[in-house]
């Protein structure tokens, strides 16, 4: 695919985990340089082999880290792409299955790391952390990833799963047509 010509819009990504497909789409008017970034990444393979590293049930899943592959060397949660974003905030909530960057505490130092909502809200987020997508499918799948048991870390909070799952690798594709549970509502009425 043609990231240059393609509209990012247009586009969707299935990432591939060891507990099934996640489909996520993206929000390229919100978010155009952290949409672009991410979608640059996963057709080069950044993603491929990264694991889920950070786990805080009906919180959020936390991936994207290269440290975080199998071999690698350097603390899993503190790895890039060698370049770091300006923040895009804006007003999509976080809410479950959203795609928000993680960030250490300069707001404008997100990379390649990012998290997936899984409670049904986490406002306190919102304004603070870039919104860039959101799961279509496979929120099933983000309840598996969020139901691995996890250990105490090195930052004292109970987040570093025993169990190893990682995003395989990210297919890139054409955004598929889907109908809003509403008017699935509507058609049924």
């Amino acid at each position: 695919m043609d990231l240059e010509s393609t509209d990012p819009a247009t586009i969707e990504a299935v990432l591939v985990t060891d507990k099934g497909p996640l489909v996520v789409t993206f929000f390229p008017e919100h978010a155009p340089r952290h949409v672009r970034s991410f979608l640059t990444l996963a057709q080069q393979g950044f993603y491929d082999g990264v694991a889920f590293h950070r786990i805080i049930r009906n919180f959020m899943v936390q991936t994207g880290c290269p440290h975080s592959k199998k071999g690698a060397e350097g603390m899993p949660g503190t790895g890039g792409p060698g370049y770091q974003l300006p923040a895009e905030f804006n007003d999509v909530p976080h809410t479950r299955g959203v795609l928000s960057m993680a960030r250490a505490r300069d707001p404008n130092s997100a990379g390649s790391q990012f998290f997936i909502v899984h409670g049904d809200q986490a406002s306190f987020l919102d304004g603070q952390y870039t919104v860039f997508g959101k799961v279509e499918e496979g929120l099933d799948v983000l309840d598996a990833i969020a139901s691995v048991e996890c250990d105490f870390g090195s930052s004292g909070e109970r987040s570093k799963p025993k169990e190893r799952v990682e995003i395989r690798g990210v297919e890139l594709r054409p955004r598929q047509q889907r109908e809003s549970a509403q008017s699935q509502q509507e058609g049924g009425a």
